[in-house]
């Protein structure tokens, strides 16, 4: 008996025209009645020959293997679970004399790669190997590409990349991550709406980009001779649904930022943003453990309502994430005086710490010789990214930033040095950020002219949003609003080390 490898396009091309002249429509039809493969293989397999179940099943061919009389071909739909790494699949049985003249005919023309449909019995061989046993076999869609065979073609990461439809077939922890990452949004989208959240959709193309720090990407709106930016964050239209009256409202929706590729940044990301009327940052910390434990449940397989009898861990790379509640919870200040050495307001000790770890105080242009100095709170934003984040394994709250830090955000009342702000930390990773909303529209609009004022009138972000503003003055309620990169979250909760692998199709440079 052989395993062939994957015949070529020409050969393909033949067997297309040979299943034609047999009358056989090569590209199917509808196959109803069909069960999913990983259904198929929890039947009993021990049963004797006159009394095994009859199935039909439908399935992509991802492995043959011909002898004399009968041919073995391995069937993968994707319902067939992973085992020990690799995508489960089942083996199906084309006897010469069980499948007659007309079947063995298809069976000659069957290729790597064509999906079939086959009517037969299940049970095990002699060795134990669960098998259909086919009596008829109908053709469902030829495929006139080569596919990779079992032992190459799919380790090359660009070729994975590029040809995500095989990758998915062929690499089991893509389609598997990529199911759960379905059911991880489905998760988040029960647990919100369990709590009264209303889910909406805001405009993708807006007039001003606004609501973070990014540079847009740039289209033109021809009817209205405009140009238009695809958004850079979903917040300040939430916001204005808050003061229209929608008092819980979120978003899940794609986000655009025309920056650079990396194993944790891709231009095209999915964002989740919420808003809370009369909550605050606290609220926020309460609604996003219980949201990332019921994702954590789902990837598990777990009740999402009920507590689990287990720790809720998950592992990631080398490391295991423990994330059963209630998470960690920890100041901002204590964090850096513990990993730097120092404390927040020490202006010297912070410039000490900071020429030590090599970064630099000033930036100096090349051409002038001119040195800006940085400010005392950039040097303890830089850090704080190079000392703190890398052991925070968490999960962990770290809340009460330094207020300038984050001029968007309300002051801590009684010290507004302190704002009311936190990030989730994750494995040294930040995966959700919040605030007690900024609902002043004087401190608003004063801030964005200053945040304004050092941009070029051409850039496009330096624009006043004064619709925005202006809806503020009609009276937002104070509440509570929460960021949470999702693609992020499923790296963590799928144990995937880069977001091109849990997105379906990141952006590539040309081929």
């Amino acid at each position: 008996m052989s395993d062939p490898h994957d015949s070529s396009e020409g050969s393909r091309l033949e067997k297309l025209r040979r299943l034609e002249e047999m009358g056989v429509d090569p590209w199917g039809g509808r196959f109803d009645g069909h069960t999913p493969i990983g259904d198929v293989l929890k039947l009993p397999g021990d049963k004797p020959e006159g009394e095994r179940p009859r199935v039909r099943v439908a399935g992509r061919i991802v492995l043959r293997r011909i002898g004399g009389k009968i041919h073995w071909i391995d069937l993968w739909d994707w319902s067939t679970p992973l085992r020990d790494g690799e995508r489960g699949k089942i083996q199906v049985m084309l006897g010469q004399k069980q499948i007659g003249d007309e079947g063995w005919a298809l069976a000659q023309n069957l290729d790597l790669g064509d999906l079939v449909g086959v009517d037969g019995t299940f049970g095990k061989t002699r060795t134990g190997e669960p098998t259909i046993f086919a009596e008829k076999l109908t053709v469902l869609s030829k495929s006139l590409q080569p596919h990779p065979d079992k032992w190459g073609g799919m380790q090359d990461v660009e070729f994975r990349l590029r040809h995500r439809y095989l990758d998915l077939v062929y690499n089991a922890e893509m389609l598997d991550r990529s199911l759960k990452r379905i059911k991880i949004i489905r998760a988040i989208r029960s647990y919100l709406d369990g709590r009264g959240f209303c889910e909406v959709e805001t405009p993708t193309l807006h007039a001003i980009a606004g609501g973070a720090a990014a540079r847009p990407f740039v289209t033109h709106h021809n009817a209205l001779d405009i140009d238009l930016f695809l958004r850079i964050a979903l917040e300040l239209h939430l916001k204005r649904l808050l003061v229209g009256g929608i008092e819980k409202v979120y978003e899940i929706g794609r986000v655009f930022r025309n920056e650079g590729i990396s194993p944790k940044h891709n231009p095209e990301f999915t964002m989740m943003e919420l808003y809370q009327a009369y909550g605050d940052y606290r609220s926020m910390m309460d609604v996003t453990e219980g949201l990332i434990v019921a994702a954590v449940k789902t990837v598990k397989g777990l009740p999402v309502d009920q507590d689990a009898a287990e720790r809720l861990t998950l592992p990631y790379g080398e490391k295991t994430i423990d994330f059963t509640p209630p998470f960690q919870r920890a100041l901002y200040a204590d964090l850096f005086k513990q990993y730097v050495g120092v404390a927040l307001d020490d202006v010297p000790g912070v410039h000490e710490k900071a020429e030590a770890a090599h970064i630099a105080l000033g930036l100096k242009d090349e051409k002038t010789g001119t040195v800006t100095i940085k400010e005392h709170d950039v040097l303890v934003h830089e850090l704080f990214e190079h000392k703190v984040e890398s052991h925070l394994l968490g999960p962990v709250f770290v809340h009460d930033d330094p207020a300038k830090l984050c001029p968007l955000t309300k002051r801590k009342a009684g010290n507004p040095n302190i704002a009311e702000r936190f990030e989730l930390y994750i494995n040294g990773m930040e995966l959700a950020n919040a605030y007690t909303e900024l609902n002043d529209p004087i401190t608003q609009e004063a801030t964005f002219r200053q945040q304004l004022a050092g941009l070029a009138e051409e850039d496009s972000m330096a624009k006043m949003d004064d619709d925005f503003v202006r809806a503020l003055r009609h009276a937002m309620p104070p509440a509570g609003g929460l960021g949470i990169g999702i693609d992020r979250l499923v790296m963590l909760l799928t144990n995937t080390q880069t977001i091109r692998d849990v997105i379906l199709f990141p952006l590539l440079r040309p081929h």
